[in-house]
């Protein structure tokens, strides 16, 4: 006699053919994004240096709108056209001093070509003459000028990023008067269009406030680093400051590199291993302290990310986007915790980036910002 097969077994195996077939669609679809932000990394990048540079002139705004002139206020148009012709002028004059002193290291670097070698070669001494001298070969075979020539024209591309950013930047601010209208619209409930923009505050002040500690921080970095590089009399002081300045953008590894590139432009210059190990050690000293020390005691708990999920972020980025990836991880990193926070689905991604395995919750956004990133406090239409 036949029977039918159990209607348990036909289930499971609809289900596991169904989940086969999302994950399928998961893999398939994560390949295409990778592929699209590689394909696109120029105008993506561009787009998100845009997005950021315009999130913190909302309180750039709001600052020159609380001047006055007399009796009179400036008008809120007024201080949107004041604030973008101060971000245009700002972007342009860093990119010139970016692109100067890059133009100063590289022609420096050219004249050190033949020292070099032997110079890092020297630093291995301890392993011996053998040692020594395959070290020596394999430098000496690194066709130094050819790299310096691509530096040099990827580094040109700074201006018409810069030019990009400008244009994404003003066309950010013609469409800001309408986007709470395109939000609901968009979101078509207007409980959910306000908790949309609670979480978009959200991101925007944790970046800010992350970009501000960031700035103070890496500037009085690298003004420390160009004091101990004329101390030492040391060749391109200021450009060794600003790289130094630049570095300390990127999380945990930029600051390694700082030090260890003021360490061999020491080296190749007085080639005194003595004085290269306290230059060295003091610049060493100067990262730890306001990298490790000052840096984390102002950022509190602003940001709450994992260690391990910043480097994550930090590989992940650097290998499709490059240097400029390396840049944007963490600014990415805090908009993910944020946005997994309050998804209900996403809320374990949440806890793997927190770092106390404490996420954002819906009380903490209900929480209105008293304060800008001047200070001052921020008024009930302010919030609105």
């Amino acid at each position: 006699m036949l029977h039918d097969p159990p209607k348990n077994n036909t289930t499971d195996k609809r289900n596991d053919a169904m989940r086969l077939q999302t994950g399928a669609l998961v893999i398939i679809a994560f390949a295409v994004v990778l592929f699209l932000l590689v394909q696109a990394r120029f105008i993506l990048i561009s787009l998100a240096i845009a997005i950021i540079v315009f999130s913190l002139t909302s309180d750039v705004i709001n600052f020159i709108a609380r001047q006055r002139i007399g009796p009179f206020r400036i008008p809120n148009v007024l201080a949107s056209l004041a604030a973008m012709v101060l971000i245009a002028l700002a972007l342009l004059s860093l990119t010139s001093i970016l692109l100067a002193q890059v133009n100063t290291v590289l022609v420096t670097a050219l004249s050190y070509t033949d020292r070099v070698p032997s110079a890092v070669a020297g630093l291995f001494t301890w392993l011996g003459p053998d040692s020594q001298m395959a070290i020596l070969n394999a430098l000496q075979s690194i066709d130094v000028p050819s790299y310096l020539r691509t530096a040099a024209s990827q580094a040109s591309g700074m201006t018409q990023a810069t030019v990009l950013v400008i244009l994404f930047v003003g066309f950010l601010f013609a469409e800001r008067i309408w986007f709470q209208t395109k939000l609901n619209n968009f979101v078509g409930d207007e409980a959910q269009a306000e908790r949309v923009g609670k979480i978009i505050q959200s991101i925007i002040h944790r970046v800010n406030y992350y970009l501000l500690v960031k700035t103070v921080i890496s500037a009085v970095t690298g003004a420390m680093i160009y004091v101990l590089a004329q101390f030492f009399g040391l060749e391109l002081a200021t450009a060794i400051g600003i790289i130094t300045f630049v570095l300390n953008f990127i999380p945990n590894i930029g600051s390694i590199i700082a030090t260890a590139l003021i360490a061999l432009m020491a080296h190749v210059q007085l080639g005194d291993p003595t004085t290269t190990t306290a230059i060295f050690l003091i610049a060493g000293v100067i990262q730890f302290i306001n990298g490790s020390v000052i840096d984390p005691m102002l950022m509190g708990r602003a940001l709450r990310l994992s260690s391990f999920g910043i480097i994550l972020s930090l590989a992940f980025w650097g290998a499709v986007w490059g240097i400029p990836g390396m840049f944007l991880s963490v600014p990415i990193m805090v908009m993910l915790l944020v946005v997994c926070s309050h998804v209900p689905h996403l809320r374990p991604f949440a806890i793997l980036l927190s770092r106390e395995g404490l996420p954002e919750s819906e009380k903490m956004l209900d929480q209105q910002i008293e304060r800008d990133l001047f200070g001052q406090e921020i008024s009930e239409d302010q919030h609105g």
